[in-house]
């Protein structure tokens, strides 16, 4: 089921209805990623607000949810001797079926079930798994005692403002695309749904020359879910093939389609499900059904013919569903932006909660999730942030700056000094108004990192858009960002101390002589332009202090976060301490390690993982532990640095068919690596570099790149895949296009048929003339065909758009698993990232190379 975003509070405002002492606490299933962490932020500022007791569980992956599904979901089931309750998932289970995940599915008989447990998910991870979105929980109607799958106040999988919790079941979160851009889904699923059993189309020859047997004198078939291996299958066509799910060797399931459901209880009748009578018979008009004597009754269509227009249709569906889990990876909405909107529904939302969803929104920027799933991000002209997600990413970004603006308006008595140093100038602000300014603001950020907390070389150092186009990498890149800060008047004496302490006037000035000199060297969007008008700011950033503690942007926060949980306390950056610190999958199988060992080392990295999260969510609202750990950051971005320019330097980036390669097996920073978010950036800093130094094919190919990481304590690779697209169109630009083109071919419709009709009528005139009777002109059925053609060629198109640029890696690595029977662990929430035996590596990337990764 789905919850449309206008009512998107609906939720909330039951569970506080249906608060009380004894009622259990929430428990809430939170991702190991700064944009769950903030999100988690926000929604239990909330529950504590209005007394609601919960309880927050890190989920760091497919291993840890299943432990949690059985530890703490399933006893919550009423039939577990449990009290129900609410679970809220932030950036966890968006691609999976969590109702067969949590063991929150019954069986034909009813039992188990969801237990009165409702399970709320909110992720910016695309596909969904369409069970979550439009399937209902099985239960029991009151009435009649029978088990079906309706609610009262959901229709077709859509809650609306009737529907009354208490029943329990899966609901998801809608940012606006389900129900601008899952129409022809909704409608393939919930068909598929109330389709009744039947059989493979093999069967049919085997039935009996008797088309007139009763269909009660056919042994019952079971119907077979979609993701159920089958030995029929293989005998199947490609279309007729419903698709698989690979279960991973974490026991965890990976959607390819969604789960068939149960067959509903009590019969129903095949011809009413295609819409004839009880009896089977088919009527072609309204007089068919009469008892005129002189009307022949339609004959009467055989139970095969009915089982094959079923299974025509079920194929065509099925087809349907197929098309939309191949389109690949993409970004929707972050999950923090959604719990805030939760918060500016409830008239909740303050200057706290406003910043914990601007930098949960910011943290992804790092890394590289788009609207084309995990990759390089699109850059423009307009500098800073403006390129990040396309249109989609900037209308997010122009949202966060209006409640900046409303929360936090310019006192009048300092008006003047805003004018002349604040935002209306453009000077980058790197400390408070007072000792008790607590507020944010907008800054003209400019595409460093860590400015405020480095020197202004170091931070240009480790730029990732910098670097790339100056080819830090080696003497004459350095020697170019030498002459460019020579060019801009910066002595290296100046740039290379702490940027605060730089000399003042070299700080007020720095953005102008950035816009100035950068373009020489192409950096036209290191730094936002100057505003169009008084109002607009794009690309500019966020920026928010802490009285004289501390001066933060958006950006370096989230870099912060993120350290702290990929490379954890920022007191022991010894590589001893990676050995198990790293390990991001908490369950090792027979087939990756040995053991009691295995056992061990899994329980200590879940302590690992557990404490960097805390220390993670305490720093959000701690600027004296955010502050601590800016040297943790500082250290993985400097590892960073220097294992892309030894990768670069001693040519060890393999261009293969389909993607280039790179494999971190060796040096001092080998083990930071292993945490598949530090490799991520990694990949996106030598994506960075490829382009700029091959350039790239046509619009978006060339920067796409698995990078693995040498985890040698395990015996094992992680292995990321990064796509190569930018932001694709939103769902509400591809329906304006779609609706464009449509208008378009009405209007080309409408002249055909009026020219037509001149025709038409210029022969009647001329038969008339002649003495001939008036003709009847037939129209040409060459019209129809081409309008048939122009219906499919339009909807070709827009399934193209749809699909354009995405990440397909996690799709390909299903495959090639099935194909070569690689060792190989998918632990983790992003498809594209995977754990394989190292002696598996080489011959998986040969087959993956074979593969289309983008689509």
């Amino acid at each position: 089921m789905y919850l449309p975003r206008g009512l998107v509070a609906q939720l909330y405002q039951n569970l506080l209805k249906c608060n009380h002492a004894a009622a259990p606490p929430v428990l809430l299933l939170v991702a190991l990623e700064p944009d769950a962490l903030c999100a988690c932020r926000i929604l239990t500022a909330l529950l504590k607000r209005d007394y609601i007791p919960h309880k927050i569980q890190p989920i760091a992956g497919y291993g840890d949810l299943t432990r949690a599904a059985e530890d703490l979901v399933r006893p919550m089931r009423t039939s577990e001797g449990g009290s129900g309750g609410v679970v809220i998932c932030l950036g966890v289970g968006g691609m999976v079926d969590m109702e067969e995940t949590l063991g929150l599915d019954g069986d034909a008989d009813g039992q188990g079930g969801p237990g009165d447990v409702e399970v709320w998910i909110m992720d910016a991870r695309r596909p969904w798994n369409l069970s979550n979105v439009f399937g209902s929980p099985l239960g029991t109607d009151p009435s009649t005692g029978e088990v079906v799958r309706k609610q009262t106040g959901v229709d077709k999988g859509q809650l609306s403002k009737s529907y009354k919790p208490g029943r329990g079941g899966i609901i998801v979160f809608d940012d606006g695309d389900i129900e601008e851009e899952l129409g022809a889904e909704r409608e393939a699923y919930c068909a598929l749904e109330e389709m009744p059993e039947v059989g493979e189309e093999e069967d049919l020859d085997d039935d009996s020359d008797d088309d007139d047997a009763p269909p009660s004198g056919q042994a019952p078939k079971k119907r077979k879910s979609w993701g159920e291996d089958d030995e029929s299958d293989e005998e199947m066509s490609d279309d007729e093939r419903p698709s698989r799910r690979l279960r991973s060797n974490s026991g965890s399931s990976v959607p390819v389609s969604p789960e068939r459901r149960p067959a509903r209880h009590g019969l129903i009748s095949t011809s009413n499900a295609l819409g004839g009578s009880s009896d089977f018979s088919r009527s072609d008009s309204p007089r068919s059904r009469s008892a005129s004597p002189s009307v022949a009754q339609p004959k009467e269509k055989s139970v095969k013919g009915l089982r094959r227009q079923l299974m025509a249709m079920r194929n065509k569906y099925t087809g349907v569903l197929d098309k939309y889990y191949q389109l690949g990876a993409s970004y929707a909405e972050p999950v923090s932006s959604m719990v805030y909107s939760l918060a500016s529904e409830l008239g909740r939302e303050d200057n706290d909660l406003l910043w914990n969803a601007i930098v949960g929104v910011s943290s992804l920027e790092l890394y590289g999730r788009t609207g084309s799933g995990v990759g390089l991000n699109p850059l423009s002209a307009a500098g800073g942030s403006a390129g990040w997600n396309g249109d989609r990413g900037e209308r997010i970004r122009s949202l966060l700056r209006d409640e900046v603006r409303r929360l936090n308006p310019v006192d009048l008595n300092n008006i003047a000094r805003e004018t002349s140093v604040g935002d209306a100038s453009g000077v980058i602000p790197t400390s408070a108004r007072s000792a008790t300014d607590k507020s944010i603001r907008l800054s003209p950020e400019p595409r460093f990192l860590l400015l405020r907390h480095w020197s202004l070389y170091e931070s240009m150092l480790h730029s990732p858009y910098l670097s790339a186009r100056l080819h830090i990498w080696n003497d004459q890149g350095r020697r170019r960002l030498d002459k460019l800060l020579a060019k801009m008047g910066v002595s290296l004496t100046q740039c290379k101390q702490n940027y605060t302490h730089m000399d003042m006037e070299l700080k007020r000035g720095l953005r102008e002589r950035l816009l100035k000199f950068a373009p020489v060297y192409g950096l036209d969007g290191l730094v936002p332009p100057p505003p169009r008008n008084g109002d607009m700011k794009d690309g500019w950033g966020f920026v928010r202090c802490w009285g004289w503690k501390a001066c933060l942007s958006a950006i370096d926060a989230a870099v912060i976060l993120g350290a702290i949980l990929e490379v954890g306390d920022a007191k022991s950056l010894n590589t001893s301490s990676f050995d198990s610190a790293n390990f991001v999958g908490t369950q090792e199988h027979s087939d990756m390690a040995n053991g009691a060992q295995s056992g061990e080392l899994s329980h200590e990295a879940q302590e690992h993982i557990t404490a960097r999260f805390w220390t993670a969510y305490d720093a959000l609202n701690s600027i004296d532990l955010l502050v601590e750990h800016i040297h943790t950051a500082q250290h993985l971005h400097k590892a960073i640095l220097r294992t892309g320019t030894q990768l670069i330097e001693k040519k060890q980036i393999r261009h293969l068919r389909a993607f280039r390669m790179a494999v971190v097996k060796e040096g001092p920073d080998v083990q930071l690596f292993t945490h598949p978010g530090a490799l991520t950036k990694l990949a996106l800093w030598i994506a960075e570099a490829i382009v700029e130094l091959n350039g790239t094919k046509g619009k978006h190919k060339g920067s796409e790149l698995v990078m693995a990481g040498l985890d040698d304590s395990r015996g094992l690779y992680v292995v990321v895949g990064l796509g190569g697209g930018g932001a694709t169109t939103s769902a509400k630009e591809r329906i304006a296009k779609r609706e464009a083109r449509l208008r378009e071919k009405e209007k080309k419709k409408a002249a055909k048929a009026e020219e037509r009709e001149k025709k038409k009528q210029q022969r009647i005139q001329r038969n008339l003339a002649a003495g001939l009777e008036e003709d009847e002109v037939e129209d040409d059925d060459e019209d129809e065909t081409e309008e048939e053609d122009d219906d499919s060629d339009s909807d070709n198109e827009d399934e193209q758009e749809r699909g354009f640029g995405r990440n397909r890696f996690g799709n390909a690595f299903h495959e090639v698993v099935r194909e070569t029977g690689a060792r190989v662990r998918m632990d983790s929430f992003e498809a594209c990232v995977i754990e394989i035996r190292k002696e598996d590596l080489s011959g998986f990337l040969e087959r993956l190379s074979m593969k289309a990764v983008v689509g």
